[in-house]
C-alpha cells in the first residue's frame, strides 16, 4: 500500500488543508522526534529524528512534503544551528524528499546513506520507473490533492541529486557524524536493497527507519526473510528506545511485539493460509500497538493486500535483489 502513496497510483478526494508542521519532542538528550503523518488525502511522511551534534544538527530522515521539511526548517532557526547532515534511513520518498529543501537552506549539509538510491533511480530502476509512468498519465481533470502529489514527486525526480549520498555508506560500523558518535548499520535486502538504521550508545535509542512501520509494514521493495533478520539484528542491540519509520517511539517489549508479530505473518503468508486469516493474526498480535478502530481497520486491510502481493512473487516483491 505505500508504493501507492510515494508512486502516486493512490485515486485522492478533496484535499483538506495542508498540515501544521510537525513539532520537535526531545525524546533523549539532544535528540528531537518530529513525527510524521499520514493524511486522508496525501501520502505519508515518514518520522525525523534531529541529533544536536558538535558542529551543527543530523537531521535523520525529511519526510515528503513541504510542511513537513518546514518543521526541520523551523527546528534549526530555533536553535540558532545548522544542519550539518542529512541521513537517509533508505531512498523511499516520505523519507528523502525534504532532502531538496533543507539542503538548498543548508548547501554545506552531507546526506549519508546507501547507494540503493543509485539503483532506484537508474534506468529501469523503481523511481525512474514511476516516475516515467506519473508524466505520462497526468490528467488535467484530476483533483487538486493529486495534482499536487504527482508535482511533489516529478519535482524531487527532477531534482534526484539531493537523493544521492555525499557520504555513501556501505558497511555497518562506528562513525562520527557532525562530531556525534554513533554506530550505524547497513542491512542489505531488507525494506530495500540496503537500508541504514542506527543506534546512538549514549541515549540507547535506536533509529530505525521503516524496519518498522504501523499499521503494517510496506513491502513494495523488500525482502521479507532479510527483513526479519535486520528485525532480530535491531533486537540484539541494548536500546532503550526504537524510532520507527511510522508510528509512535517504542520500547523494547513494543518493538519486541512487531518482530515477533512480523515472523508470525511471514509464516502465515508461505503457508497459503487465506489472505483474511493472515490479516486478522497480524491485527490480534500487534495488539495494544493499534490505538483506535482506524488503526485496526487499516492494519487488517493492509496485511489483506500484502498477503496476495508477496505470494505473486514467491514471498518477495518483484524488486526484491536477494532471491
Amino acid at each position: 500500500m505505500k508504493l501507492l502513496f510515494f508512486a502516486l497510483t493512490l485515486t485522492l478526494v478533496q484535499a483538506a488543508p495542508s498540515p501544521s508542521p510537525p513539532a520537535a519532542r526531545e525524546i533523549a538528550p539532544d535528540t528531537f522526534l518530529l513525527p510524521g503523518a499520514v493524511p486522508a488525502d496525501r501520502g505519508p511522511d515518514g518520522n525525523t529524528v534531529v541529533l544536536v551534534a558538535p558542529t551543527g544538527l543530523v537531521a535523520i530522515d525529511t519526510g515528503r512534503h513541504p510542511w513537513h521539511s518546514d518543521g526541520i526548517l523551523a527546528f534549526a532557526r530555533d536553535r540558532r544551528q545548522p544542519v550539518a547532515a542529512i541521513l537517509n534511513t533508505h531512498w523511499h520518498l516520505d523519507h528523502s524528499s525534504g532532502n531538496i529543501r533543507v539542503k538548498a537552506a543548508y548547501p554545506q549539509a552531507k546526506t549519508y546513506t546507501t547507494r540503493a538510491v543509485d539503483r532506484a533511480l537508474a534506468s529501469g530502476g523503481f523511481l525512474e520507473r514511476n516516475a516515467a509512468a506519473a508524466r505520462s498519465r497526468r490528467d488535467p481533470n484530476e483533483s487538486a490533492a493529486r495534482r499536487e502529489e504527482t508535482e511533489i514527486f516529478l519535482a524531487t525526480m527532477d531534482a534526484s541529486a539531493a537523493l544521492r549520498a555525499d557520504v555513501p555508506v556501505e558497511r555497518s560500523g562506528a562513525m562520527t557524524i557532525a562530531g556525534r558518535p554513533l554506530d550505524v548499520r547497513v542491512a542489505a535486502n531488507a525494506v530495500t536493497d540496503a537500508d541504514l538504521w542506527l543506534y546512538d550508545p549514549a541515549t540507547g535509542v535506536a533509529v530505525i527507519g521503516d524496519l518498522v512501520t504501523l499499521p503494517a509494514p510496506f513491502f513494495e521493495t523488500a525482502c521479507p526473510a532479510r527483513w526479519q533478520a535486520a528485525l532480530d539484528e535491531v533486537w540484539a542491540t541494548p536500546f532503550r528506545v526504537a524510532v520507527p519509520g511510522h508510528g509512535p517511539t517504542m520500547s523494547r517489549s513494543e518493538f519486541d511485539t512487531y518482530r515477533r508479530a512480523f515472523g508470525n505473518f511471514r509464516a502465515c503468508v508461505g503457508a497459503e493460509n487465506a489472505p483474511s486469516a493472515c490479516a486478522a493474526s497480524w491485527t490480534k498480535d500487534l495488539g495494544a500497538l493499534l490505538t483506535t478502530d482506524g488503526d485496526r481497520r487499516q492494519a487488517t486491510e493492509y496485511a489483506a493486500y500484502y498477503v496476495d502481493f508477496l505470494r505473486k512473487s514467491g514471498g518477495n516483491s518483484a524488486d526484491c535483489q536477494a532471491k
